[in-house]
Formats: structure tokens, C-alpha cells, sequence
């Protein structure tokens, strides 16, 4: 749980920090002015999102037509609305902001747990921050119908900035907060159970049909996973990677199937 040398809400100095925050809910969004408000503690802050909401647009980048790089106005703070992606909005973002130390992704109004990693955009802003070298950490928060309270949240959100903007050793994080009042902050591992992906099928006024893609409630998680801390209470914090291999699965068929430098005959 949360160390007690850590529960000082009182954010530490960090004058020369570059500070580049994005999102996947739009340069608009509640939960980006809120990030930002924390930030600001900690160093000089900029954002760079979205023109319009870009939920589950995963780690895609705008290859096909140039991208703009609008300078929009916001009370107190430097932003930015990219047309684009989360993944083009950090990449722009730090090509036109130089030595940034840390980019931040958030506050997502939605919870992004478990396999729900893979499709996240908001994730994808934090790991092109890595891809790019940089230090990335993705936040969300669950979106149930209402408006987060982001005032519950505010010194949460702080002690964890305060924990993760110093362990530079951290090069990928995501971090999830109840929908509550914490009990705590938990270090957890990605729940991967099963997919909870879902077709609904569905039809219009028309009579055509039509499909939405939604998901389905995990009756029971892992312990000591991201879900679990988030149904137990606590705030969740899970260190990413950007390698995919599977270390197991490659020592296994190595020693099952062995190969050398040859190419396949017929």
C-alpha cells in the first residue's frame, strides 16, 4: 500500500520540469484542465490534444493528410488541439516543445484496465511519449453516467504525481483512481483474464441494421490486478512495457524447435 513517507499532499518543487500533457477525450475535456491544474505544481505545463473526442483510437497515427497545430485558448494554461490522434498530438507536442521530461495522458473519463490497455488512447499518448524516449503516464478515472469529482480526486491525483514524476526508472505507468474516495494506492499488474469485448447487434428506425461495440462486466478478477485494486478501492498504478515478446514462449520453441540461419526448401 501507500508508503507513509508519501502521504504529504504538499507537492515537492520541480522549477525546470517540462510537463506535456494530452488525452483522448478532446482538448475541452474536465479531465485535462483538472490534470493540468495538478501539474502545474510540478513544472512548466503545456497541452497538446485532440481537436474532438478520439476514445479507443488505440496507438494509431494520421500517416494519410497533414495535421495542424492550433494554439487554443484556456484559462491560465499554454494548449494546443491537434486534428488528430493522441499518438499525433505528443509527437507534435514535443516536436515543438523541446526537452520535454515527462508527458501525462489524462484524466480519461473512463477507467482503462486490463485488456481495455490494448484499445486505449489514452495509453497510446503515453506510450508514444515512450517510443519517443520519454517518460509517459496515463491516468483514468471510471465514467459512470455522472461527472467525475474531480475534487475527491485532486490530492490523489497529486500524491501520485508527487510519487511517479521522481522514479525516472518508471518509463511507462497506468494509473487508475476509484470512483470514490481512495483507500489507498496499490502497485498492480494488467488483468488479462479474457477480453471483454462485445457486438450488440441492433437495428434502426429504418429497420437496417446496425452494431454498437460495448463491453461486458467481469464477474471476478485476479487479486492484486488493476481491476481488482479498482473494485477493492485503491488507486492503481501499473508499470508498462513497450517489448512484447513472450519471454516463456520463445525459450519454449527454441528448445522444441531449434533453428539455425537456413531458409526453408521445398
Amino acid at each position: 500500500m501507500w508508503c507513509s513517507a508519501y502521504h504529504s499532499t504538499t507537492p515537492l518543487p520541480y522549477p525546470t520540469m517540462r510537463i506535456l500533457i494530452t488525452n483522448d477525450d478532446g482538448v475541452y475535456s474536465p479531465g485535462i484542465a483538472a490534470l493540468a491544474d495538478a501539474a502545474a505544481s510540478f513544472g512548466e505545463v503545456r497541452i497538446v490534444a485532440p481537436h474532438a473526442e478520439m476514445s479507443s483510437s488505440a496507438h494509431s497515427i494520421t500517416a494519410s493528410r497533414p495535421l495542424t497545430y492550433i494554439r487554443t485558448p484556456m484559462k491560465d494554461r499554454e494548449a494546443y488541439r491537434v486534428n488528430g490522434t493522441p499518438a499525433d498530438c505528443v509527437a507534435l507536442g514535443a516536436y515543438h516543445w523541446n526537452h520535454v521530461d515527462v508527458v501525462l495522458s489524462g484524466i480519461n473519463l473512463g477507467s482503462n484496465l486490463g485488456n481495455a490497455i490494448w484499445h486505449s488512447g489514452t495509453l497510446a499518448g503515453a506510450k508514444q511519449a515512450a517510443l519517443l524516449g520519454l517518460r509517459g503516464i496515463a491516468l483514468s478515472t471510471p465514467a459512470t453516467g455522472e461527472e467525475a469529482d474531480f475534487d475527491i480526486m485532486r490530492p490523489w491525483v497529486a500524491r501520485v504525481l508527487e510519487f511517479l514524476l521522481p522514479a525516472t526508472e518508471l518509463i511507462l505507468v497506468n494509473v487508475n483512481f476509484p470512483d470514490k474516495v481512495p483507500r489507498g494506492v496499490l502497485w498492480t499488474r494488467q488483468s488479462v483474464r479474457h477480453y471483454d469485448g462485445k457486438v450488440v447487434p441492433g437495428r434502426d428506425p429504418m429497420g437496417r441494421s446496425h452494431f454498437w461495440f460495448t463491453v461486458v462486466p467481469i464477474e471476478s478478477v485476479e487479486e492484486g490486478t488493476d481491476r481488482w485494486a479498482i473494485e477493492q478501492g485503491y488507486v492503481s498504478m501499473t508499470p508498462l512495457r513497450l517489448d512484447l515478446t513472450d519471454e516463456k514462449g520463445l525459450v519454449d520453441v527454441q528448445a522444441r524447435y531449434p533453428l539455425t540461419a537456413i531458409s526453408f526448401t521445398g
